[in-house]
């Protein structure tokens, strides 16, 4: 019972082991959540597939959707892989020429989106073929409800159920489940092939490295087109886990008050933004709580999981916590207990300073190609430490390349890139291994660290090599610096573009509102910051001149992909000649 070698045995799984589950899925529209019982899942997913077949959509077929995360995802998703059909999932912020790109790419033969607002933005590149078959999951004028499918009928019959099954019963496990065009930071998308094998050997494995389960409620607001938020999607439903999804990651602060999870998945950047929030309501507290504030922050950044504290710190943890740690865990809503971190390395101060607090930050590591993880820290057996990925992930064959570059291979590697075969051999070798473009190496011969990626390593004009990744991530640890890129190939020395807090720089220079705040004056500031940090680089790799812009980097201007990753060509090329000027005498 519940046996899953498909992606879309899920849903017998949910309707058998689960299937008194009210909140299987939930979303709050209009200010009232609306949630998807187990059997509700089950059911629509069944019908849609059912009505889908009937609307032609045959097993190789590749559907498009462009949504927001909804239930209405999650049950196309499933109904989608019971036909065979291809879930053709992208970002709801690419520009129209990315859009234009993958749809006429993959050549989708029906296209969801989720709101007008979406529709606006993919309306005047919809292929001529797919303008016929355009559905939404929220009303647009003009354009049918994908509930239209249903012609009111809430569960299926015995005859439909049949076909579906008949359907089902077709679709093998190495079939091709979706195509992710992968955001990239150079050149155009490529589409990574990942059969239902590749997901279900992933998220099965990496669902066992906690305990929580059916009564525990988890929230999702990381893009559902991304292996990464989509593959621990998975793994909640097969863990039948209640799951709240949020379609818009600005309401992320208010949605963990209101659901109170047990557990969420995030990236880095967000993960900074809590701590950094967390941080400046401390220094706004008065002097005697804020002394207390900043020595439970004190204690916690000297927290490890693994080594013995004496009885002393032990002792002042406890007051910590009562003090201070517990009011952390009540405005994340009192349950939480596993923050899954990815996409980017986590900063370990925050990584020690949330234990400390009793809440497991675990990180991980993967790509899209290897659907998605290769390593993560596991909460069961207690293999997790600060600065790492966490060890190897079962069922994953693992080694590093002569340079240090991670290759790896198993049942979760992708098939190739769609319609690029000549791509798919320059990063799977002839022996199989899988070529991340990572650089890594192995603490105490057990947890992943990554270093740098490959392709950004970059060398001075003295012959000293730069690995921007690492420095960055020692300068994100400032309260100061929002993001920054390091820049200095085949130059004398390495530097950086910054984008400074200014919120955080008018509050030392007590100014009230930052658009007063003199950039020479705020420059210095970050200077001096960036001097104190250099102490912890090597002589080479000390950013010996900066210079901070007032701007905003986000996906919607560029200088991000849509999981936060600097787009180091585009921002090198945006400020051309602000570099140049660094580098100037």
């Amino acid at each position: 019972m519940g046996k899953v070698t498909r992606v879309f045995d899920l849903v017998d799984r949910y309707n058998t082991i689960y299937q008194s589950k009210e909140n299987a899925i939930c979303i709050k529209d209009n200010g009232t959540w609306n949630c998807r019982s187990s059997k509700d899942y089950y059911n629509l997913s069944h019908l849609l597939a059912f009505h889908l077949y009937n609307r032609g959509i045959r097993k190789g077929d590749k559907i498009g959707i462009v949504s927001t995360n909804r239930p209405e995802w999650c049950i196309l998703d499933m109904a989608l892989g019971m036909l065979g059909a291809i879930n053709v999932s992208v970002y709801t912020t690419l520009a129209e020429e990315e859009y234009k790109y993958i749809f006429d790419h993959a050549e989708i033969k029906m296209l969801f989106v989720s709101d007008p607002q979406i529709y606006r933005r993919v309306k005047n590149i919809i292929p001529e073929m797919v303008k016929e078959s355009l559905y939404s999951f929220l009303p647009i004028l003009d354009i049918p409800l994908w509930t239209d499918f249903f012609n009111d009928q809430e569960a299926p019959t015995e005859e439909q159920l049949r076909v579906v099954q008949g359907l089902k019963n077709e679709v093998l496990p190495d079939d091709i489940a979706t195509i992710i065009y992968t955001s990239g930071t150079t050149g155009k998308p490529k589409g990574v092939m990942l059969s239902h094998k590749n997901l279900v050997s992933n998220f099965v494995q990496h669902s066992k490295n906690h305990s929580l389960g059916e009564n525990t409620k988890v929230i999702s607001f990381l893009p559902l087109c991304h292996i990464y938020e989509r593959s621990v999607l998975y793994h909640f439903q097969y863990k039948g886990m209640a799951i709240y999804l949020v379609d818009n990651i600005a309401k992320i602060s208010t949605m963990i008050k209101e659901v109170r999870p047990h557990m969420f998945n995030t990236v880095p950047r967000v993960l900074e933004r809590i701590f950094d929030g967390i941080i400046k309501k401390g220094n706004q507290l008065g002097s005697i709580q804020k002394a207390i504030f900043n020595w439970a922050v004190s204690l916690g950044m000297k927290f490890d999981f693994h080594e013995k504290k004496s009885i002393y710190y032990r002792l002042s943890l406890a007051i910590a916590d009562k003090l201070v740690f517990k009011k952390w865990r009540d405005a994340l809503g009192g349950n939480i207990q596993i923050i899954i971190s990815g996409g980017a390395a986590l900063q370990p101060r925050i990584t020690r300073v949330f234990g400390a607090a009793k809440i497991l930050a675990l990180e991980g590591y993967g790509l899209s190609e290897t659907s998605p993880v290769i390593a993560v820290s596991n909460a069961v057996t207690n293999e997790y430490m600060a600065g790492t990925n966490g060890p190897i992930l079962p069922g994953v064959e693992f080694m590093f390349g002569k340079d240090g570059e991670i290759l790896c291979k198993g049942p979760s590697l992708m098939k190739g890139y769609y319609k690029a075969p000549e791509l798919t051999r320059e990063v799977i070798d002839e022996d199989g291994w899988f070529h991340t473009g990572d650089i890594g190496t192995l603490i105490q011969g057990k947890y992943l660290k990554i270093t740098d990626r490959k392709k950004e390593i970059f060398k001075l004009s003295g012959g000293k090599y730069i690995a921007p990744q690492a420095i960055e991530n020692i300068m994100k640890e400032s309260l100061l610096i929002n993001e920054l890129m390091v820049v200095g190939d085949r130059e004398k020395f390495a530097s950086a573009i910054i984008i400074p807090n200014m919120e955080e720089i008018a509050s030392i220079l007590n100014i009230s509102n930052e658009k007063e705040i003199d950039l020479p004056q705020a420059q210095k500031i970050v200077q001096k910051e960036v001097n104190r940090l250099n102490k912890r680089l090597s002589e080479h790799e000390n950013l010996k001149r900066i210079k901070i812009v007032s701007d905003v980097w986000s996906p919607e201007t560029g200088e991000l992909s849509s999981t936060l990753k600097l787009k180091r060509g585009y921002i090198s090329k945006k400020y051309k000649q602000v570099i140049e000027d660094i580098f100037k005498n």
